[in-house]
């Protein structure tokens, strides 16, 4: 187990047998190498024993994990940090209006004057026994989801039609992830909420937050660190009593934010880009430059954060 899985398990107390599990997992189905190229070690680690713990112990069992949270609750990092630390490739699958059953299994195409499968993104982890993350599962399309039945089926099997059928790689599991409210998304039937264990993710604390900030950014000022950290949680909590709307709650745009400040950007221009100026509304945006005001002076120097 390499030094990365190693730290995230063990620091953060994960029970030992399920480390050991995870490494025997490893241990009993190697990557194929052709496939090796798709094992991607995330950008930032996942911080939380106890989602940790109850969604390796449901992909150990063999299932497969439904990640459901408001914005900015860590659901594709989680997500990224499994397949690591399981070690399988990865296949990440964004669902979206047009995405249908042949844009997952695969479509014919032409090839060496024969008529041949382009196997699609769930044909490949199936067959290769990587980890799909299916991104936005509730924007996915009937034609989509059908797809998804057979292949979270107890049988593990796809009929592909006109090819043949499909068993899935031992290894192989999907991880779904779910945000209420977004447009195009839409109430998972019940026969789909069925074949996943479901994780509801937490808000972020004040704790995590500045853990996160601390290991992208180990440099960064104390003081800076609790102003940041404050400044997302008084959007989320702005967000949660409908005061404004969830686009500025942007974890990815406070930590880009943070990256220019590193750069020599005045901190308060570094926040406009990475937050507030993805509200559109004037109002709105008037709202979230009085709450940045608050949090990030005016005279705040790049030096004042690292």
């Amino acid at each position: 187990m390499s030094d990365y899985r190693q730290e995230l398990l063990e620091k953060q107390g994960v029970s030992p047998s399920l480390i050991q599990e995870i490494q025997r997992f490893q241990e009993r189905y190697p990557v194929q190498e052709k496939v090796k190229s798709r094992l991607a070690k995330p950008e930032m680690p996942f911080f939380g024993k106890e989602i940790l713990e109850m969604a390796v112990a449901g992909l150990l069992q063999g299932e497969n994990i439904l990640l459901s949270g408001s914005k900015a609750t860590g659901k594709n990092i989680l997500a990224e940090n499994l397949a690591y630390l399981f070690g399988r490739p990865v296949y990440n699958i964004s669902f979206h209006v047009n995405t249908d059953s042949s844009a997952l299994i695969g479509t014919d195409t032409f090839e060496d004057n024969e008529v041949k499968l382009r196997k699609g993104p769930v044909y490949q982890c199936a067959s290769y026994g990587g980890f799909g993350i299916l991104d936005e599962i509730n924007m996915a399309k009937n034609d989509a989801v059908s797809v998804l039945h057979a292949t979270l089926d107890y049988r593990k099997v796809i009929d592909v039609p006109g090819y043949d059928k499909i068993e899935l790689h031992p290894a192989a599991r999907f991880i779904g992830t779910m945000n209420y409210g977004y447009a195009g998304t839409k109430e998972l039937n019940e026969a789909l909420v069925s074949r996943f264990l479901v994780i509801n993710m937490p808000p972020l604390t004040e704790e995590l937050l500045a853990r996160i900030l601390k290991t992208s950014f180990p440099e960064i000022k104390t003081g800076a660190l609790e102003q940041f950290s404050g400044l997302f949680l008084d959007l989320q909590l702005k967000a949660q009593n409908s005061e404004i709307s969830t686009k500025p709650m942007d974890l990815r745009g406070l930590l880009a934010a943070v990256k220019v400040i590193k750069g020599g950007i005045c901190p308060q221009k570094a926040i406009n880009m990475g937050i507030t100026n993805k509200c559109f509304d004037i109002f709105e945006r008037e709202m979230i430059e009085d709450i940045v005001m608050t949090r990030i002076p005016a005279s705040w120097t790049a030096g004042d954060v690292f």
